[in-house]
C-alpha cells in the first residue's frame, strides 16, 4: 500500500493500537489458560476425570474463563490481520489476502468450538442431558473440542505464514516480523509430525497444547514488533 494514499493514516494508527492490544490480550489469555490445570489426559497429576466426564460440572466456570478471553483475542487478531493486509505492497497482496482468508476460517472454527463449549456443555450437565457430552467436552482428550482447536490453530499458523511473505528484508523490523510470523507454522507442522510418529492417532491433547503455545507466544512478540512497524510508518506519513 502506498503510504500516501487516502485513509492510510487511519489504517496505520488503528494497526498500532491493535498490535498493542493483541500482545496484551494474548498474554492475559495465555496466563488465565495456564490456570486451568488439566483434569484428564497425560498431563493430569491427580484427581483425574474419567469417561464420560459427568463430574466436570464441578469445574465450571473456573476452567472456562480463558475461553471468553480467547474469543475476544481472536477478534482482535482477525482485525489486526486485516490491518496488515492494507499495508502490504500491491504485488504482495495475494499473500496477505490469502492470510486474511485463512484467518477468517480459523476464527470461525475457534469461535464455534469455544461458544459450543460455553453454551452447550455446562447447561446440558446441569439438566442431566448427558447423551453425547463425552464427545463434546473439553475434558475428553480425543474429543471434538481438541480436534477443532488443532484445526483452528493449524490454520492460524498458516495464515501468519502467508502474512509473513508481505514483509521485506530491508529494515530490521520487517525482517524480524517476517521471521517471527513464519515460525509458528514451521513449529506446528514439525510438532504434528513428531507426535504422529510417537503416538499415532492417540496423541491426546499434546499437539493441541503445542499449537496453541506456538501461536500465542508468537502473537505476543509479533504484536509488540508490529506496533513498532505501524508506528514508524505512521511517523513517516506525518513528516
Amino acid at each position: 500500500m502506498n503510504a500516501g494514499k487516502p485513509g492510510s493514516r487511519s489504517v496505520l494508527r488503528t494497526g498500532f493500537w491493535l498490535s498493542l492490544s493483541l500482545a496484551a490480550l494474548t498474554f492475559v489469555t495465555f496466563a488465565v489458560a495456564m490456570t486451568a490445570v488439566p483434569k484428564s489426559g497425560p498431563f493430569c497429576t491427580g484427581g483425574c476425570l474419567e469417561y464420560p466426564y459427568l463430574d466436570s460440572l464441578a469445574y465450571y466456570p473456573g476452567d472456562y474463563y480463558w475461553m471468553f478471553l480467547a474469543m475476544f483475542q481472536i477478534t482482535v487478531w482477525l482485525v489486526w490481520m486485516i490491518a496488515l493486509h492494507f499495508t502490504a505492497p500491491e504485488e504482495k497482496r495475494i499473500f496477505s489476502f490469502t492470510g486474511v482468508g485463512l484467518s477468517l476460517v480459523a476464527a470461525t472454527v475457534l469461535y464455534a468450538d469455544y461458544y459450543l463449549q460455553l453454551a452447550v456443555v455446562p447447561v446440558s450437565l446441569m439438566k442431566g442431558e448427558t447423551d453425547g457430552i463425552a464427545l463434546l467436552t473439553q475434558y475428553n482428550d480425543h474429543g471434538i473440542f481438541i480436534a477443532l482447536e488443532e484445526l483452528g490453530y493449524l490454520l492460524m499458523s498458516l495464515s501468519l505464514f502467508c502474512m509473513a511473505l508481505i514483509f521485506s528484508r530491508k529494515s530490521p523490523v520487517e525482517k524480524n516480523l517476517k521471521r517471527i510470523l513464519a515460525l509458528p507454522f514451521i513449529l506446528t507442522i514439525v510438532s504434528l509430525v513428531a507426535f504422529l510418529v510417537r503416538y499415532g492417532l492417540d496423541r491426546s491433547y499434546r499437539f493441541e497444547v503445542a499449537a496453541i503455545s506456538f501461536n500465542w507466544l508468537v502473537l505476543i512478540l509479533a504484536g509488540v514488533m508490529a506496533a513498532v512497524y505501524f508506528r514508524r510508518r505512521w511517523k513517516c506519513l506525518r513528516e
